[in-house]
């Protein structure tokens, strides 16, 4: 090797080590950004030229030092991981927070809840037994009734408002999912040109995976990345991004709790009609939370309808059944005490038909007006093993279940979702311990190749500027 050679050796050397101190910086300046991957510069030797001729034998130092390039130290394992967590924690987040708050809606146990309602209104019956026909007993007795009503007719309406709330929440998410497919996309067509032209797409790479994590966090997405810089992400098992192209997601279904039409479901925007199967996130939550009452299989909140619905209508048979076999103080028999409108929501329609003492059947048959014993008898419906305050008993027991499990599931789901990203960081996270070493290191690099260069710049000046001079 020449000396001039020597000189272009130390050149590498200084380059190289500044590359390193250049990415050691931008590690350090990144340590608290979410999502960064930490970066490395790739280095390897380069060899001696090939001799010829004459002087072709004996050994023959290297050229120096080439940078290969500035590596990403991700691991495409653990980035799965992360985004499978991520939609199993999208999933149980969701329906964990919504059965929370459907408990809640119940206000059970409290006073505003429908067991401290129908406790006041057995205690009204047993009143008007013991003061038939008169009005200030029938008053109270309606006061509770109507409270009782209304009280169902409200827990019933905050379902309706949930569902709803859910329903508009879901289509927003759909939109963001389109949003974040079509944000992938373009980073493919971005990193594939990078990547090609010998550029560092690093950073690119990581702001694309965070928005891959996102669309698992809301529909369970899977990736795969192609050897050409892009990914591909699937839902359901059909591509939502494919290169640098996409697809759209819709929602369809009925639009209202009550509404005409199938259960909402995720559709293919191409492809109508088709639901799209979801294994997690956020969007697999809402549908299941919106899935039309089946016997006790469907969703939650039209379950728990169903429930206030077959509350009212058992309310209804039961104080009607008694109520009809006895009469009022002014003779009338066969009477009402509840009605509800025909095609309407039981729980919605619930009403006190009675609207004085004169309504109200407190007697037997030819007992006379002061006869109290049918009054009486309605007020012990609420003790038996088959009473309205059983049935709404199990339906806040199962409610209340299916809320504590769902908080279990998200527990598991987060503590999952956490590993997940711990094991991920444990590789690819910045330490600063590790990059205030790489920043030494370098710099002593650096310093190395800088004197190596002044000896090669000494011994050139020493060889033009000083050899010849003997004599002088």
């Amino acid at each position: 090797m020449s000396t001039f050679g020597g000189l272009n050796t130390a050149y590498l050397g200084l380059t190289a080590a500044q590359q390193g101190i250049n990415v050691a910086g931008q590690n350090i300046a990144n340590a608290g950004t979410d999502g960064y991957t930490r970066q490395r510069i790739e280095q390897s030797a380069v060899g001696a030229p090939a001799r010829t001729g004459l002087f072709a034998a004996g050994a023959q130092a290297g050229q120096g030092v080439s940078v290969d390039g500035i590596a990403r130290l991700g691991n495409s394992f653990l980035d799965a991981g992360v985004r499978s967590g991520a939609a199993q924690a999208g999933f149980a987040g969701y329906r964990s927070t919504e059965l929370q708050q459907l408990e809640g809606s119940l206000n059970e146990p409290g006073p505003a809840g429908i067991s401290t309602a129908l406790q006041t209104f057995w205690s009204s019956w047993q009143g008007v037994s013991n003061h038939p026909g008169e009005a200030a007993p029938a008053g109270v007795l309606l006061q509770a009734g109507t409270t009782l009503v209304n009280t169902v007719s409200a827990g019933y309406r905050a379902l309706d408002s949930q569902w709803t709330r859910i329903r508009g929440e879901a289509q927003s998410t759909v939109s963001t999912l389109n949003d974040a497919a079509a944000r992938v996309a373009g980073f493919n067509a971005t990193i594939r040109s990078v990547t090609a032209s010998g550029g560092s797409a690093n950073e690119l790479i990581d702001a694309r995976n965070k928005v891959a994590e996102t669309i698992a966090s809301l529909a369970g997405g899977t990736a795969r990345d192609n050897a050409d810089g892009t990914m591909d992400v699937f839902v359901g098992g059909n591509a939502i991004v494919s290169g640098t192209s996409h697809r759209e997601l819709t929602l369809s279904g009925q639009a209202s709790m009550g509404g005409s039409g199938y259960g909402v479901q995720l559709e293919w925007a191409d492809r109508p009609g088709v639901a799209v199967p979801l294994d997690g996130g956020k969007l697999a939550g809402a549908v299941s939370l919106l899935a039309p009452a089946a016997g006790g299989a469907g969703g939650a909140i039209s379950e728990a309808a169903a429930s206030y619905n077959a509350f009212a209508t058992k309310l209804m048979d039961d104080v009607n059944a008694v109520h009809r076999t006895g009469q009022s103080t002014t003779g009338a028999s066969n009477l009402d005490f509840f009605a509800t409108t025909p095609g309407a929501p039981a729980a919605l329609s619930l009403s006190i038909v009675p609207t004085s003492a004169a309504g109200i059947a407190t007697g037997a048959p030819s007992s006379g007006a002061l006869d109290g014993k049918i009054a009486d008898a309605v007020a012990q419906i609420g003790t038996g093993q088959g009473s309205p305050d059983a049935l709404w008993s199990g339906i806040v027991t199962g409610i209340g279940t299916a809320s504590q499990s769902a908080q279990q599931h998200q527990q598991l789901a987060d503590a999952a979702s956490a590993a997940a990203v711990g094991q991920r960081s444990s590789g690819a996270s910045v330490s600063l311990d590790e990059e205030n070493i790489s920043l030494l290191s370098n710099q002593h690099a650096y310093q190395a190749a800088a004197r190596a260069m002044t000896a090669v710049d000494e011994a050139l000046d020493v060889l033009i500027n000083h050899t010849g001079l003997v004599g002088r």
